[in-house]
Formats: C-alpha cells, structure tokens, sequence
C-alpha cells in the first residue's frame, strides 16, 4: 500500500517510511553537521580509552561500548530526538514509544562479525514471526561506513519473515554510508556488526525505540536518573521513561505523574509536611 506523503514529514523521512515498509529499513546521509560530530565525539573521548572491550562475543572482543549514553554524553540527545528519526518512528509505534537503548560502539580493527539478531524482542516466545515490529532502531555513523571497516550488514525484507527463515551472510548486504549518516530499521529486521578487516576504528551510535509496554533494554530511569534526566526535554523525558501511558496511568510512581522527580527539591508525596531539610531525606520513588 503506498503512504504517501504527508504534508507535515520531512520529505526525507517521508520516503524512509516507505522504504522501510517495504525493505526494512532506508538510510538518511548526512543528516548531522561536522559541528555535531565532533562535539559528540569529544564528549564520548573519556569513555574510549581502549582499555574496556567487550565481554564476550555479541559485545566485541575488540569492541568498545559506553552505555547509559544521556547520563555521559549530552550532545547524543540530538540523535535520540532528530525529527527526521522520530517522524519515521512516529510512523510504526504507538503514542508514548520509549527509548530502548541508546550506546555507543567503537569497532577496533580485528572485530569478528556478530550474529545475526532482531533488536525488539523476538527471542521471546509471545513474539513469533511473522509479526509487526514493536521497535525501530537506528544506527549513527560518526566514521564512514566503509566496505572493510565493520558496516552494520542488514538483510532486506527479514523483517517479514516467518519462523522457518534462518538468516546467512549471503542474504546480508552491507549498509555503507557517510559520516553523519543514519540507518533506521524495523526492530524485527535480521541484521548484525561487520567485521573490522581495516587498520582503522569505527564509531558509531545506537538509538533504539521500543512501544511502550514493552521492556527496555536499558533500564532508562536508573541509567539517566532524574539529576542527569532534567537537562533535557519534555519529549526525552517521556521516552526515558518520565511519563504516563493513557488509558490507566501506566508508569506513575508513588501515585504520582513521574515528571515530578524531575522537579527540584521533590522528596515524594509521603514527605509532605515532615519538617526534615530536603537534603536529609532519601528521595522516595
């Protein structure tokens, strides 16, 4: 069926859609500035020093990954909430998404291939393929991803397939795009991390979305508590997990609107009228 294009989604992202209906995924190039490159880079340099590689094969040998990404690295708020990204997201999850994970990875050269795996939830037995995503993932670029360097490989149109599909490396191709560039992809699409055969390392970002009953693979209100949560927006903090779900009030704490952790000074309602200094009391959440 063809969506069309509504007059109030970028026309890029407007495409993406559709491209990812049908394949399972559209790449956007070039959608950061150098300006926004760098600062993140710069902002991520103390976490990749080389000395804390994966623990085991899926996280890399060779590969280094700095979660809880919003409670060190600011400036990656612009790639969780991109307009470009989240009109596509818009498109396939419901009202009140989350953010699932959001990470950085640096391939060093000597990084294996990873295997194959859906990102939303598919190893669990309630969600059998074929089915509809419930999440959408993108992958950032902050090095260009090359032929040899360890480009995400992705199989087109696995995001349809049913149970008796097993995913190889020759139904794979390799997504090779500029720095500053995105891959967004169905969350049920096969894909995995390339190989690094070059003499060189490759950056890049993972901001992944999940619906809102679902888990995320990140504990978000713990890995960006409210200290580091409220420098960002309203928006963000819904995806962090800040917020309700309607109907039913999915997600208050202690029967109130979560938002109110992120006010300064906020102790908890069972706090009230107990004359204590804020700062002796432990925040009840």
């Amino acid at each position: 069926m063809s969506l069309g294009v509504d007059r109030r989604v970028p026309y890029a992202a407007a495409s993406a859609i559709e491209q990812l209906r049908v394949d399972g995924y559209a790449v956007l190039e070039n959608v950061l500035s150098a300006q926004e490159q760098a600062r993140i880079r710069d902002e991520l340099s103390p976490w990749l020093q080389g000395e804390k590689m994966g623990r085991n094969d899926f996280e890399g040998y060779r590969s280094e990954r700095v979660y809880a990404l919003l409670a060190k690295t600011p400036s990656v708020a612009r790639t969780v909430e991109h307009p470009d990204t989240l009109a596509v997201v818009d498109a396939f999850l419901q009202p009140g998404y989350l953010l699932s994970a959001a990470l950085a990875i640096k391939l060093h050269p000597g990084e294996t291939e990873q295997a194959f795996h859906i990102d939303d939830g598919g190893s669990a037995a309630l969600l059998r393929r074929p089915r509809e995503m419930v999440g959408v993932s993108t992958i950032w670029a902050l090095d260009d991803f090359t032929e040899d360097n360890g480009a995400t490989e992705i199989i087109p149109e696995s995001h349809r397939w049913g149970e008796d599909r097993v995913p190889t490396a020759h139904d794979a191709v390799k997504v090779t795009m500029p720095a500053g560039s995105v891959v967004v992809f169905a969350g049920n699409l096969f894909h995995r991390g390339g190989a690094n055969r070059s003499s060189a390392p490759r950056l890049a970002l993972t901001v992944q979305y999940c619906m809102p009953w679902l888990r995320q693979i990140e504990q978000m209100v713990l890995a960006v508590p409210p200290a580091h949560a409220r420098q960002y927006s309203a928006r963000i903090h819904e995806m962090l997990g800040y917020g309700l779900v309607n109907p039913g009030f999915m997600g208050y704490v202690d029967g109130m609107h979560p938002a109110r952790l992120l006010e300064d000074g906020y102790v908890g309602r069972r706090a009230r009228g107990v004359q204590t200094k804020v700062a002796e009391l432990k925040p009840i959440y």
